[in-house]
């Protein structure tokens, strides 16, 4: 049933997997979704293609590729410019790398994408989120965040890369920057949570074993959950009145749980926060 109040939300990695479900079931409520990809094709496709299977006209696209932070400054200018208000930010992009890869701009891929990223477009977008209050912002994590272990003198692992040891740390870092950013924002009428999806048979998953990804992905399927079970929790943060107010919580099957302490810790939240606003030339401070 359509929403009585339809609000903007953007999503980011929205042309596929957990993203691509969640804008199809937000989108079915009545709301204008603004989904975000790096193919403009693709894109474009899954708009038209969730505006036909929702009856929702108001789906749109903007192209951007997130590992790059001028791309996601370019990104935001386009959604401060598209929309007078924004409600809901999803921060869903995400992927693995095997390989340490370094972006344009000299960043490790993971870290980059994964994490700074939704830290830089989030910052970017805090102002108008806070005129468009009650707004809130959902950050997918993982409970993969449990086997992190971030070396502050390395970050971007230059000198020892391990694959999953980035996606665990990546993920650490957005619960860190979740709960940091809920302090920051208290009293503004955004929230900010954070969701493990649970194991979601998505393409990311061929990614770890390379050329035989193709046999593994279909493998999946058989042993995870479908992207629309994973999305469910997505959803729930982004648009459910029962969590109206509720901020810097960590939710599994659209219910609170605790991550790891280490996770927890607000100095080394703030820590991250310091170090993240310097790699991306943003004000240590959201309101500033």
């Amino acid at each position: 049933m359509p929403s009585p109040e339809p609000r903007t939300v953007l999503i980011t990695g929205a042309t596929g997997g957990i993203g691509r479900a969640a804008a199809r079931a937000i989108a079915a409520q009545g709301h204008r979704v603004i989904l975000v990809g790096r193919s403009a094709a693709k894109a474009e496709a899954t708009a038209a293609e969730l505006r036909q299977a929702t009856g929702n006209p108001a789906v749109d696209f903007l192209v951007a590729d997130l590992s790059s932070l001028a791309e996601v400054r370019r990104l935001a200018a386009q959604v401060l410019e598209r929309c007078p208000q924004l409600h809901v930010l999803i921060n869903n992009a995400g992927a693995f790398f095997a390989r340490r890869y370094v972006t344009a701009e000299g960043l490790e891929m993971t870290f980059a994408l994964d994490h700074l990223s939704p830290f830089l477009l989030t910052n970017l977008l805090l102002e108008r989120l806070q005129a468009s209050a009650p707004a809130r912002v959902v950050v997918v994590a993982s409970a993969t965040e449990r086997n992190a272990k971030l070396d502050w003198d390395d970050l971007q692992m230059a000198r020892r890369y391990n694959g999953f040891q980035a996606y665990a740390n990546a993920k650490r870092c957005n619960l860190l920057f979740t709960y940091e950013l809920a302090r920051r924002l208290a009293g503004t009428g955004v929230t900010a949570n954070a969701l493990h999806p649970g194991a979601v048979a998505t393409g990311i998953w061929s990614r770890p074993f390379g050329p035989l990804g193709f046999l593994v992905h279909p493998l999946t399927r058989l042993a995870m959950r479908s992207p629309e079970q994973g999305a469910e929790t997505v959803v729930y943060l982004a648009t459910s009145p029962e969590v109206e107010g509720v901020t810097g919580r960590y939710f599994v099957d659209c219910r609170p749980r605790y991550s790891s302490r280490a996770s927890q810790d607000p100095e080394a939240a703030r820590r991250l926060w310091e170090i993240s606003a310097q790699l991306c030339g943003v004000t240590a401070e959201p309101n500033a």
